[in-house]
């Protein structure tokens, strides 16, 4: 019996063994699985954060970049009144700048002509550069101006339609904002019915002349504008009107801002229009153009704001006007100016009752 016992010890202990090895294998293989499996997820981590900071990278030098020239393009945004210096005279212009999802955009107006944008137009290192094409300058190439800016100032250089080098310079454009409604001072009469004291021609000796004929002014077509000698500020003015067939001229305030009068323009843009601020601001409702027939304006001008009443009905309701429109006398926004009549373009318009109610500073 103690053999058989012994023995029977002795078998099972073998046994035992293997099974405690068998476990002590397990608890080692769940050890190292689990060691195994914290390495990997640490790696994983690791580079997961290497790749993140290679991709990162990029895109913060892009972000860089993007703040950098952003900031570069910063000074030059916004409303520029321009003077183009030739060797023999100066003409007005005015451009506006404007970033819209990081692209410059620009609005310009060039010596004559409508608001119009610009097909090119670059600043980088301080450095201004924009394109105004050859059509619409009415030159075999296009006028390429190219600038800095020193203080509050642009200064730059062009050329004019035959090579010739021009500069240029930049004020940044008045908001003329106002506080508080105008105290209107006493009705002026412009034009006196009989002759043209108080208004002059903006050529000497024109080939052509403005008349006065049944006690109203006509204009001769294809000759000089006239301009009031009197300037002014923010006002109130009363013209009438009769248009000809075809024909086409405007009233321009302050000498800057063109609202328009004709007959001819149907074609064109609704702000080409009779009433429209030209290249600005169309006139809503746009009346009939019935060439021949008496018509109204009963236009305020306070600062940038303007309102054009045709006929008892207002046609521009309190609307900004952004810029100097093309054929102004000058570009400076900020200073008084006078009235003055189109007279350059397309056949006759006759006016009369001319009368200006300035505001009292």
């Amino acid at each position: 019996m103690y053999l058989a016992s012994s023995a029977a010890v002795r078998l099972d202990k073998p046994l035992l063994m293997w099974k405690k090895g068998e476990t002590r294998f397990a608890n080692l293989s769940s050890t190292l699985l689990m060691r195994i499996q914290t390495f990997l997820f640490r790696a994983f981590i690791f580079f997961s954060f290497l790749i993140a900071s290679a991709l990162a990278q990029p895109a913060a030098s892009t972000a860089k970049k993007s703040a950098s020239s952003n900031a570069g393009f910063k000074p030059f945004l916004g409303r520029w009144d321009l003077t183009l210096k030739a060797p023999d005279r100066e003409y007005p212009s005015w451009i506006e700048i404007q970033q819209d999802d990081g692209e410059l955009k620009a609005q310009f107006v060039s010596r004559w002509g409508n608001a119009r944008p610009l097909p090119e137009i670059a600043i980088a290192n301080g450095h201004l550069r924009f394109v105004s094409p050859k059509a619409e300058e009415e030159r075999k190439d296009d006028m390429v101006f190219e600038g800095t800016m020193k203080g509050q100032m642009l200064s730059g250089t062009t050329t004019g339609q035959d090579g010739t080098p021009w500069t240029w310079t930049g004020r940044r454009a008045p908001s003329l904002k106002r506080v508080g409604a105008p105290n209107w001072g006493k009705p002026i009469k412009l034009f006196n019915g009989k002759d043209l004291t108080g208004w002059k021609p903006d050529k000497p000796n024109p080939a052509s002349e403005w008349k006065v004929v049944d006690g109203n002014l006509v204009s001769p077509g294809h000759g000089p504008e006239l301009i009031n000698t009197s300037k002014f500020e923010d006002f109130k003015l009363h013209i009438e009107f009769n248009r000809g067939e075809k024909s086409n001229s405007g009233v321009y305030l302050r000498g800057r801002y063109e609202v328009q009068i004709e007959t001819n323009s149907e074609q064109e843009p609704p702000s080409h229009h009779t009433g429209g601020i030209y290249g600005f601001i169309a006139p809503s409702p746009e009346l009939p153009r019935t060439a021949g027939e008496w018509q109204t304006f009963d236009i305020t001008l306070v600062g940038r704001t303007v309102t054009v009443v045709q006929n008892g009905r207002t046609i521009i309701d309190h609307k900004e006007i952004p810029g100097i429109t093309g054929g102004a006398l000058d570009s400076h926004e900020g200073l008084p100016g006078p009235i003055y009549l189109q007279g350059s373009e397309d056949g006759h318009i006759t006016f009369r009752n001319i009368v200006i109610t300035p505001a009292m500073k």
